[in-house]
């Protein structure tokens, strides 16, 4: 066995922090990649967190948080004093500053912003008035803006004077604009530099620039980078006035987290994201009140089971089918479901275009039910439960089959035109409907034929 024993990142973290080695631990944190360090802060406990970022410059925390997601550098923020939090969100770019204050409570949020530089916090209010999932929601007001009458040679003192202010910035594009600070033009960084000094910017910019207004939807914003390689988009207002810049990674990071949102309520969790470092006590309560839920709507699809009590009592061999045909049919309701959810969320679908969905439905449903009734029944002969027993049962799977295909293409539909969420909503219903009506059909051929 060696001597030195190699140790996890965050027992190294909670050393430094008991030592109170400010130094080393900014030190030791930039020899980590970004997962490495959301993993080390996830382990430690609530005080040496905060301990971590109160050892940090506001400038290194800030670096920190930014490489958590969002749920994590909230949580880590929420443990410390208000004045130290305050400075930290004053030296976070502008769209991570808007994530971060809407993770956190509104009571908290606006004590930060209080304590926050009057100008950075004036910008985050104006930043958190658009709605999160526009362009004004996602974009970044750190960009370089320059008058359209200026010369190149302008522009490049600028840059070299300011290499320090600027180092952070996203430099692959410069905006010119007209005295009202409306944009006239980008300039491509490699333009710039490859220009004369003496030629003005009215030479080298491109003029009639792609550009998004501050309300652009972030799924028109991701059909754009599709169809572009740019970097980042320039945001106007309703005036043309630039406002911020609208960056390809940010608008990729905010739809998956609007894909990993819809994955944690289809999961049946409330509340937004959910990590193991967080509470016990509220994580089962998140969960509880959909299972609750579920647990009603399970209760009264099995109700129908009851209600044909004497006909199993008297063919035991039904109750093999059931449950096959109960999973199976929400399995297929769920597939829909999924579908439908995702397709809401890229926008392709609004709840007006039921019909398309449900027509859409229907089709894979003829086909897959039919395959699964089929191969039910030859199940049932396998198994030697009988002929009518196999085709009653492989007919109840194939009508519950498009039956369930159908509800889970249109309940999300549904939800979303009352304001519900449908990942949240959807899969219990679908599965529970699916369930009653599937064992309706079977257990009452199946008396009517049997009994």
């Amino acid at each position: 066995m060696p001597d030195d024993i190699i140790r996890e990142p965050w027992e190294e973290i909670e050393d430094i922090v008991a030592a109170q080695d400010a130094a080393y631990l900014d030190q030791y944190l930039q020899k980590l990649n970004p997962s490495d360090i959301a993993r080390a802060i996830s382990r430690l406990d609530d005080e040496t967190q905060a301990g971590v970022l109160t050892l940090l410059e506001p400038e290194d925390a800030a670096d920190l948080i930014q490489e958590l997601s969002d749920v994590q550098g909230a949580d880590l923020l929420e443990d410390l004093p208000v004045e130290k939090a305050a400075l930290i969100f004053d030296e976070m770019e502008s769209d991570e500053r808007v994530d971060l204050l809407q993770e956190l409570d509104k009571e908290d949020a606006e004590a930060i912003l209080a304590q926050m530089d009057p100008h950075e916090a004036a910008n985050a209010r104006k930043l958190l008035a658009y709605d999160a999932d526009t362009a004004g929601g996602i974009m970044v007001t750190e960009f370089l803006s320059y008058d359209m009458n200026m010369k190149v040679a302008d522009v490049l003192d600028d840059l070299h004077k300011h290499v320090e202010a600027y180092s952070d910035l996203i430099i692959q594009y410069i905006y010119a604009v007209n005295e009202k600070h409306n944009l006239v033009g980008v300039i491509p960084l490699r333009n710039l530099i490859l220009s004369r000094p003496d030629t003005g910017l009215l030479n080298v910019m491109i003029t009639n620039p792609l550009y998004v207004l501050v309300d652009t939807p972030l799924e028109e914003l991701e059909q754009i980078f599709d169809r572009y390689t740019f970097v980042g988009l320039p945001v106007t207002d309703s005036t043309g006035r630039l406002v911020g810049v609208a960056l390809r990674s940010d608008v990729e990071e905010a739809l998956g987290e609007i894909a990993a949102g819809a994955l944690t309520s289809f999961s049946g969790i409330v509340g937004g994201d959910e990590l193991r470092s967080m509470p016990v006590f509220p994580r089962a309560l998140r969960r509880m009140s959909v299972l609750g839920f579920n647990l009603v709507l399970s209760a009264i699809a099995a109700s129908v089971i009851l209600h044909f009590e004497t006909t199993i009592g008297q063919m035991t061999a039904l109750a093999f089918f059931i449950p096959i045909i109960g999973n199976m049919s929400g399995c297929s309701g769920n597939q829909a479901v999924g579908v439908t959810i995702r397709e809401l969320a890229l926008g392709l679908i609004k709840p007006e275009d039921w019909r398309r969905v449900l027509w859409k439905e229907i089709q894979v449903g003829l086909i897959n039910g039919l395959l699964l009734g089929i191969f039910l029944s030859l199940v049932a002969l396998l198994l030697h439960r009988g002929p009518i027993i196999g085709l009653v049962a492989g007919g109840a799977l194939a009508l519950n089959s498009l039956f369930a295909l159908c509800l889970g293409g249109l309940v999300p539909l549904v939800l979303r035109n009352f304001r519900i969420d449908p990942a949240l909503a959807a899969p219990p219903i679908v599965t529970s409907l699916s369930d009653m009506c599937g064992f309706l059909i079977f257990l009452s051929v199946a008396t009517w034929l049997f009994m």
